[in-house]
């Protein structure tokens, strides 16, 4: 008998040489083998992010990228995952997209990244997703509601991962027009993909409600001029779709001016510990300095697709914050941090189950072959011709030193003009979920 290792010599010439006969040269056909196996070794698997450490969007989201360290972190010092530790590239790219440009090029040429994670922003984003598919970079859960992250045939790399800002804004309008019959309501949004996909949620259920449309440039921090129009308008509910910088400096504007609206903001905005944060900052040597800052977002009403920080006896947020204060100590544990250790989750589940044979295609072909259950509070979609991500959800009440109240358990939706309907998910608990086999070394 020949040995095993001829035999599969053979095996692979024989593939090179009928890949080649299909059109492929050898060294085309070497490039492309290459290429699948791109930042995976014996040992490692390289992957990559870019996110906002400074710039506007950093107070909001800098803890996203923690959080997703501390897991891997995790993942890695309990042995990895078939015999490979997770090497987490993180650039920061200031929230701008020509940052956001460099700092990929970096990912994918310097540091040969096998994947691209949760990389953040819609127009940063927008500005390199079309490198990311051209290398055939697998580009999973971006953060961002955009609906571009969701276009299968033009993109098919690129998923989603946070609910699209459309179901969202959708389950919004549905909640307010049951709950606040009769009451005006005034929009305030950054004025990217943000704005028009939030509108053509809301718009299906609020229509002669709506009074008032003000946006933000994120680079512009300034928004006196947009709260006084809320104001003028009477509109008696404030829906923000807003980042959490820009949520607290409406918040804390409006009371400036004596407007003391019902707020209402978006998952992507909604941290409240983030926002309190801000607001204090914000209100140093004002007249609202000695006004405790909790008090601003006491009753802000929240939409949310995963379990809350102060979600303190939800089985993840105990789990998370038990990584959190091995892995993040000094750092605040806070709704993005756990947002980012969801999408650490969700790749680790993804590894797993691809197995030793880790290739790009593999990872593909895995994620779309499989239901995806764990931290989340609604289904998480990712088919080869669905990539929308998260599908829905609940709506809370902040309440200041308590656990949030639940207004409406978790709802699921499209983007479109389809019904919202509850559902029955069951989410297993963190123990139920392999993300780690222990076969790398320490």
């Amino acid at each position: 008998m020949r040995p095993l290792s001829t035999i599969a010599s053979a095996l692979a010439v024989a593939v090179l040489v009928s890949s080649c006969s299909g059109g492929r040269t050898a060294e085309e056909e070497a490039a492309a083998v290459e290429a699948d196996t791109r930042g995976v070794s014996d040992d490692a698997v390289v992957i990559g992010t870019h996110q906002p450490l400074t710039g506007p969007a950093s107070p909001g989201f800098r803890h996203v990228s923690t959080g997703a360290r501390a897991v891997f972190d995790y993942i890695n010092d309990n042995g990895g995952i078939h015999g490979r530790r997770i090497e987490y590239q993180v650039q920061d790219d200031a929230f701008d997209p020509a940052q956001t440009m460099e700092a990929t090029e970096t990912l994918i040429e310097d540091q040969e990244i096998f994947a691209m994670l949760g990389g953040l922003g819609t127009p940063t984003h927008e500005a390199v997703i079309d490198d990311l598919n051209e290398e055939g970079v697998p580009d999973l859960f971006v953060s961002s509601g955009a609906l571009a992250w969701d276009q299968p045939e033009v993109y098919p790399y690129s998923y989603g991962f946070q609910v699209d800002y459309s179901k969202e804004a959708k389950v919004q309008g549905s909640f307010i027009a049951e709950n606040f019959p009769g009451d005006d309501v005034g929009l305030l949004y950054q004025n990217d993909d943000v704005g028009p996909s939030s509108h053509a949620g809301i718009e299906q259920y609020l229509t002669e409600e709506i009074v008032a449309w003000e946006s933000y440039d994120p680079g512009v921090p300034e928004l006196a001029g947009q709260v006084a129009e809320l104001k003028a308008s009477g509109a008696d509910l404030a829906v923000c779709y807003c980042i959490p910088a820009f949520l607290g400096m409406a918040i804390l504007e409006a009371a400036s001016i004596g407007y003391t609206p019902q707020w209402v903001a978006p998952s992507f905005g909604g941290d409240v510990e983030i926002v309190t944060g801000l607001i204090e900052e914000y209100a140093e040597g004002t007249a609202a300095e000695d006004v405790p800052p909790e008090s601003f977002t006491d009753g802000l009403i929240i939409t949310a697709f995963l379990p809350m920080a102060a979600q303190r006896e939800d089985p993840w947020t105990e789990f998370y914050l038990e990584i959190h204060e091995e892995y993040n100590e000094g750092t605040p544990f806070t709704d993005t941090t756990v947002y980012g250790m969801v999408q650490a989750t969700l790749f680790a589940q993804l590894l797993m189950e691809v197995g030793p044979d880790l290739t790009r295609q593999n990872l593909v072909d895995t994620l779309h072959a499989n239901e995806w259950t764990g931290p989340g509070l609604v289904p998480f979609v990712a088919t080869e011709d669905d990539h929308s991500g998260y599908s829905g959800v609940m709506v809370v009440r902040n309440r200041a030193g308590e656990e949030p109240e639940v207004l409406q358990e978790p709802m699921v939706t499209d983007s479109d003009g389809g019904e919202i309907l509850p559902f029955e998910l069951e989410r297993p608990a963190p123990d139920e979920v392999a993300l780690f086999d222990g076969a790398a070394g320490g």
